[in-house]
């Protein structure tokens, strides 16, 4: 999954939000690198990842997308994702989209010295376009997309591919409807144990 759909699973506590957004940054063993609660956020930011990864409507997503990009099916379908979440908000959350995201971005602005520096750096704009709502529409998943592709050095498949999440539309939908019920009671489970 993506940024959004971490936010929302953290619960919206500030150390679960941060371990939610730090999980794509930090790599390694955590031993001693964060306190608990932030600790806790990464490992099941982690959690959610392999869940998802291993997730057979998933899987089924990352099939739809054309063989000639497939190697970042996994990129495209997490965001694809975060989109049909932004789009289907009210079903999975009582908070309007645009309360939740300028909660999101205040508790990272509040916690700025564990931000890596490249998310300190895009914080500002990150939060003054509204990143995460605006995944709601499919520029910003263009938008969002085509800037992953210029951070990969060689030539890479993202490039345009919003036009996977067109061309697949319907069927992503009705994956993602099908998926995220799953995942949200995986982590129910999950803060349980």
């Amino acid at each position: 999954m993506n940024y959004l759909a971490h936010c929302l699973l953290s619960h919206e506590t500030p150390a679960a939000v941060l371990g939610g957004m730090l999980g794509d940054f930090v790599k390694g063993a955590l031993d001693g690198r964060f306190d608990s609660p932030i600790k806790e956020g990464i490992v099941l930011h982690r959690k959610i990842d392999s869940y998802t990864d291993a997730h057979s409507v998933v899987l089924a997503s990352k099939r739809l997308v054309s063989k000639q990009r497939r190697r970042y099916a996994g990129i495209m379908v997490d965001l694809f994702y975060d989109h049909f979440l932004a789009r289907h908000w009210a079903e999975f959350s009582v908070t309007p989209l645009s309360d939740f995201t300028r909660r999101i971005y205040g508790i990272l602005d509040q916690h700025r010295e564990f931000l890596p520096g490249r998310l300190q750096h895009i914080l500002p704009y990150m939060a003054g376009d509204d990143w995460l709502g605006s995944y709601a529409e499919l520029r910003a998943v263009d938008a969002a997309l085509n800037g992953m592709s210029k951070r990969i050095k060689r030539e890479n498949g993202l490039v345009n591919s919003v036009e996977e999440l067109r061309a697949n539309y319907a069927q992503l939908e009705d994956h993602f409807l099908r998926f995220f019920p799953d995942l949200v009671q995986y982590v129910s489970a999950c803060k349980r144990c």
